[in-house]
Parts: C-alpha cells; sequence; structure tokens
C-alpha cells in the first residue's frame, strides 16, 4: 500500500509592519490645555494669593503698612481676636442646626416622593424647585415674607401670634429660627433629590422578603433603606455641612450679620474684613484658618463614618 503524501502548508505570511499612529501623542494634552490653563488660573493662583498674603499686612488704604507678617496674622486670630471665636461659634451652631433639620427633612420627603400616588411628577416638581433659586433671591422671597407690614408676621399678628409691626429679621431672639428657615427652603431639596436618586436603586426583591419574613416598615427601613442609603448621606451631609459654613449670600443679603452680629459666620467675617475694612492680609489669614479648620473636620468626619467602606 502505498504511503500517504504529505500534506504541503503554505508557508506563513510576512507580518505587516505596524502603522504609525496618525495621532501625535502630545496631542491630548494639547487638548486639554486650555482647561488646565482656566483652572490654574481660575482656582490654583487665587488660592495660592490667599495663603501668601495670609503672611503678609496688606491693606490698600494703609499702604504704609504693608510688609511680610509671618505668623504675626495667625496669632492675633487666635490671641487677640475674640470675634473670630463668636464667628466659629455661630459658624458651627449654623452648620449643625441647618444640616441636621435639611437631612431630616429631605430624607421624609425624599421618602414620599418615591412612593407611587396621583400627581407624583407635580409633587416631585415642586419639592425640587427651591433648589433651583439663588441664595440672594432666596433672601429677597424671605425678606418680604418677614417684613413686618405686609409679609408674614402681619398676618400671624391677624391671627394673634406675635405682635403688630414686630420684624423677625431684626430681633436677637428670633432672627436665627428665621434664618434657618428661610435656608431650609433652600436647602432641604438637596438631600431630597440625592436620597431620592439612592432610593431608585434599592433592590424591590430585598422588601418583598422582609414582608414575607414578617418584618414591619419601620425594620425595613432600619435593616434595609438605611443601609443603602448610608454613603448618599454621608456625601451629602458632607457637602452641605462645606457649603452651609461657606454660607455668604443668603445671610448677607438676609441679615447682614445683625442684629449686633447674631449672624455674623466666619466667612461673613472674612467678606467684612476684606471688602468692608480692606485689610485683605487679615482676611487671607481668617481664610486660611477656615480652610484648616474645614479640612481636619471633613477627614475626622469620613474617618468616623467610614465613607465607601463595608459595615459588615
Amino acid at each position: 500500500m502505498a504511503p500517504a503524501a504529505a500534506v504541503a502548508h503554505p508557508p506563513p505570511a510576512p507580518a505587516r509592519p505596524r502603522r504609525a499612529s496618525a495621532t501625535p501623542r502630545g496631542l491630548p494634552y494639547l487638548l486639554i490645555a486650555p482647561a488646565a490653563v482656566l483652572m490654574l488660573g481660575f482656582i490654583a493662583y487665587p488660592v495660592l494669593s490667599v495663603f501668601y498674603y495670609s503672611l503678609r499686612h496688606y491693606n490698600p488704604t494703609k499702604p504704609w503698612r504693608n510688609g511680610f507678617a509671618g505668623l504675626g496674622n495667625f496669632t492675633e486670630v487666635f490671641a487677640h481676636d475674640p470675634q473670630f471665636w463668636d464667628t466659629l461659634t455661630f459658624s458651627a451652631r449654623w452648620v449643625v442646626t441647618e444640616v441636621a433639620l435639611q437631612l431630616l427633612f429631605g430624607l421624609v420627603l425624599a421618602l414620599i416622593v418615591n412612593q407611587t400616588f396621583v400627581g407624583r411628577g407635580l409633587g416631585r416638581t415642586l419639592v425640587f424647585s427651591p433648589w433651583a433659586v439663588s441664595g440672594v433671591l432666596t433672601s429677597a422671597i424671605w425678606v418680604l415674607l418677614y417684613n413686618s407690614q405686609t409679609g408674614l408676621t402681619r398676618y400671624l399678628a391677624d391671627l394673634g401670634v406675635g405682635s403688630y409691626g414686630t420684624s423677625w429679621l431684626s430681633d436677637t431672639s428670633t432672627v436665627f429660627p428665621a434664618a434657618v428657615a428661610a435656608e431650609l427652603w433652600r436647602g432641604v431639596p438637596f438631600f431630597a433629590i440625592l436620597i431620592l436618586a439612592d432610593l431608585q436603586s434599592v433592590p424591590k426583591e430585598l422588601y418583598e422578603a422582609a414582608e414575607v419574613d414578617g418584618a414591619s416598615r419601620l425594620r425595613q427601613f432600619r435593616h434595609i433603606t438605611l443601609p443603602h442609603l448610608k454613603d448618599a448621606i454621608v456625601l451629602a451631609t458632607l457637602l452641605r455641612a462645606v457649603w452651609e459654613f461657606n454660607n455668604v449670600d443668603l445671610l448677607y443679603t438676609l441679615t447682614g450679620g445683625g442684629p449686633a452680629g447674631e449672624t455674623t459666620t466666619l466667612p461673613l467675617y472674612v467678606v467684612n474684613t476684606g471688602v468692608d475694612g480692606h485689610d485683605f492680609g487679615y482676611a487671607s489669614t481668617l481664610t486660611t484658618v477656615a480652610f484648616a479648620v474645614l479640612l481636619f473636620l471633613s477627614v475626622v468626619y469620613l474617618r468616623l463614618s467610614r465613607f465607601g467602606g463595608d459595615d459588615t
């Protein structure tokens, strides 16, 4: 029997030469260069300028006193400026009150509008719409509401609550809750939006299994809803705390820091020192201290809350 003929294999095709990339390697960096330059110009440069001027005496109206101050401004802040401690204390009170109440009301509203009911779309629009209003416009709205002649206080006086001619924004006993209420109206939708978005991601099967096991609505909320909302709540609380600490527009136009400095936060004190007092060196020092305080508290808060970690 004749042996089988060997199968001839075609020779391997020669390797194709690599085509040189048509895109230059530096093109991506060139494309982002305009945005990078703008960020450096509008963010990095002002921040570095604040750190620089915090070490100097700089007042354009008193040029003969300008010069290097070293740590003298910081010594003045911590050792000889009682208004710094007063404004820092009020800032802490303002932030804790606002963030706690906004979180509470935002969580309640998010749970409500997450349900299925007639007119839910309109309800969500009404809940979220105040977030689109600027701080200055919010102040203008609430100044009209608090007007002692034509505002809310007048109608409450007609109902026997309070007295005629009372201005809640000029009374030291009522200015704080009045300012808190105005900021609540604008800030609650922020929490409601973020929490509602996270509620949409909670698997429905978990609630169905819990109902089969006989878990009450309260236990479902505690063991299913809250654990899923933890990271959203931590992030929203941190962001809102930083924003409320730096809140200037609403308080500046609503109360101006008054009456008698009762609503002057640390950032508002910075504005008064730099813009009104023209002492930009000392204002920069106050800003640097505020930055350090916020950075320290933010790191501690994230560590204690275990943001992004597993609690199990």
